[in-house]
């Protein structure tokens, strides 16, 4: 056996490596870290590209070259070339016949010519008033029999792609197929809208005739797609043209079709196809602005591929709620950008479908969410460049990769748990394993594991509140509060898993965060700034875990301009109530009873702000600080480092 070997051409490279999802969502996560919604973050990186594979066009790209596509059809089109035509040999033939009758004396000659003279200048009514004409010059007859097949072409061509090709003979054989071929047609129509149709009525069809459906349908859907989409192409034609145009055309059409004997069968298939898809364009008026004149088969190839570019750039701009990429005909990918077009596309679908199968993304009622192992990401992401940001200004301890080990083993062991990191109790471990039955050699499960206790620092309850309110997206903070929020997240997770941590987000109410929200959280387009009620639920998180050293630290860029009525109904008022002050630092008075320590992190310095932090820290013994936006991440993990190292 011999072998013979290529370049492979068909397609993306079967061999090649899976694209690995995890850039795709590092990507994302940028967008996400700065304020943006996961949604429209998968939305900028299907339009941008996949990072890491320059060859791969993204949604822009492909979005770009519709477009140009739709404007160089525009540019280069004009949809009366047909009539142009049909008036042009109308007058030849005319021309001819006047011409032969000059020279002649005979009354009839004159009869004759007064007949030419009172035809209507309408083309479509003069064709139809010379169909009956006995003509005496032999080259006028040829002319408007050139005539007649260019229409007969022309409008069969406009309703079955490819049909001109097939008619370029006249040959009566020929037409008596094509009646055939329409009568069998909507007989198969009429069987499928009773139910009786089955696919081997199709294949017979196609034996008999597939030369004129050049598209090659594999089922009877297919044929009716193709067909509608042509036969509203042709009714958008003469949507396009002038009324006068649009008169005359629609009458040359009507009698060309009722000169083949074709009128009422070619009636009956467009009203069949119009019931089956009335969602296309029927109809609408197509503006072009070409200079070169188009045959009428022609000019309904432009127009239909027209709509479907339309249609694809809708599909591509992926700005409509639901939006996803299998929205995307790759059959219309295909035929208006080719198969490398279909392989972008498709690349970009796998990265799509990947986030969704390894875990990261999720919808929820048509909305697209984060999962919790996406956000751990996006947390590990936050708090590298928060440490990234300690490195380039000092050294220090800060990433502390032994802190799950810290102090002198107790000499007891306990269970693993996930996110442990004290060294495996080996010996323990495997005696778990044994007593459970093991045989030689040992095999172990995830509960036979043990790890060696620890004196280990006290466990702290955290309680990181953050302003959602309006102001923080008006001063372009709340990206930064977000992303300060998942480092200190991953943090705890990560360092400290023994900390009970809880984020609350505070505008006119309060609610508590859960870490797989945070991601993709949005400020709150409401007024109000409610730190009681913020302080209200951190203080209930606190006496859950009276043991649990007390850490509450508050980000915030306004004074508080709300609280809680005893109905459980926010109060907004600006400037502050008195009341709205009291009530929020007798919350804080109460913190300070719990021994916790409140830290207050401005974004903002303004003087009234200001002086309510101050007395916060007058009557806590918290710090305030004045954070920028951009290194807010870096001041809070080094306050909560600081701390934990302190204790």
């Amino acid at each position: 056996m011999s072998y013979f070997y290529r370049e492979y051409h068909d397609g993306p490279d079967p061999l090649a490596p899976p694209y690995d999802v995890r850039s795709a969502l590092d990507e994302m996560g940028d967008a996400i870290l700065s304020g943006s919604t996961p949604l429209d973050s998968l939305r900028d990186l299907l339009r941008r590209g996949l990072p890491g594979a320059p060859d791969r066009r993204g949604l822009d790209d492909l979005l770009r070259q519709v477009r140009r596509r739709r404007r160089e059809l525009r540019d280069n089109t004009r949809l009366d070339g047909t009539l142009e035509r049909a008036r042009a040999l109308l007058d030849k033939a005319i021309g001819q016949e006047r011409a032969e009758l000059f020279p002649d004396p005979s009354d009839d000659a004159r009869f004759r010519e007064s007949a030419l003279d009172a035809l209507p200048s309408d083309t479509a009514r003069a064709v139809q008033e010379l169909a009956d004409y006995d003509w005496r010059s032999a080259a006028a007859r040829q002319t408007f029999e050139e005539l007649r097949d260019l229409l007969r072409r022309e409008v069969l061509d406009s309703q079955f792609r490819g049909m001109r090709d097939a008619l370029a003979n006249p040959d009566p054989a020929a037409m008596e197929r094509v009646r055939q071929m329409m009568s069998d047609l909507n007989d198969m129509l009429d069987r499928d809208a009773r139910g009786e149709h089955t696919q081997d009525d199709f294949d017979q069809f196609m034996q008999k005739y597939g030369d004129m459906f050049p598209e090659n349908p594999r089922n009877l859907d297919e044929l009716v797609d193709q067909l509608a989409r042509r036969a509203a192409a042709a009714q958008r034609l003469l949507a396009s043209l002038t009324p006068e145009q649009r008169e005359e055309l629609a009458g040359l059409m009507n009698h060309t079709l009722e000169q083949a004997g074709l009128a009422e069968q070619m009636r009956r298939l467009g009203d069949a196809l119009y019931a089956r898809r009335p969602d296309l364009a029927w109809g609408a008026p197509e503006r072009v602005s070409g200079e070169q004149p188009m045959g009428m088969g022609d000019a309904v190839t432009a127009l239909q591929e027209l709509a479907d570019l339309g249609d694809l750039e809708t599909a591509l701009r992926q700005d409509y709620p639901g939006a996803r990429l299998d929205d995307i005909d790759e059959a219309a990918i295909r035929r208006a950008l080719g198969r490398s077009a279909v392989d972008d596309l498709e690349a970009l679908r796998q990265v799509e479908r990947e986030l969704e199968a390894q875990g990261y993304l999720r919808r929820n009622r048509g909305k697209l969410e984060l999962t919790p192992k996406a956000v751990r990401r996006l947390g590990e992401t936050a708090l590298r460049r928060v440490f990234a940001s300690l490195d380039s200004g000092r050294r220090g301890d800060h990433d502390q990769r032994d802190a799950g080990t810290a102090g002198e083993p107790t000499g007891s062991t306990r269970p693993w748990r996930f996110g442990d990191e004290q060294p495996i109790d080996v010996v323990r471990t495997v005696v778990n394993g044994v007593r459970r039955g093991g045989g030689a050699p040992v095999s172990l499960s995830v509960d036979d594991f043990e790890v060696v206790e620890t004196e280990r620092r006290s466990a702290a309850a955290v309680c990181l509140l953050v302003d959602l309110s309006y102001s923080m997206a008006l001063r372009g903070t709340w990206a930064a509060a977000k992303q300060t929020a998942l480092a200190l997240q991953a943090l705890v997770a990560s360092k400290f898993p023994q900390d009970a941590v809880q984020i609350i987000g505070f505008s006119n109410y309060a609610r508590v965060l859960r870490p797989d929200e945070l991601a993709g959280l949005e400020w709150d387009m409401v007024q109000g700034t409610n730190l009681h009620h913020a302080l209200l639920i951190a203080g209930r998180h606190l006496d859950r875990h009276p043991d649990f050293e007390p850490v509450v630290l508050v980000v915030t860029d306004g004074e508080p301009t709300a609280h809680l009525m005893r109905n459980g109904v926010p109060r907004f008022e600006w400037p502050p109530s008195q009341e709205t002050l009291t009530l929020t630092l007798a919350e804080v008075d109460k913190m300070t009873r719990r021994r916790a320590t409140i830290n207050v992190f401005m974004l903002a310095a303004d003087d009234r702000l200001r002086e309510f932090v101050d007395e916060v820290a007058r009557r806590n013994g918290g710090r305030v600080f004045s954070a920028s936006a951009d290194r807010l991440g870096e001041y809070v993990v080094s306050d909560f480092l600081r701390a934990r190292r302190t204790r």
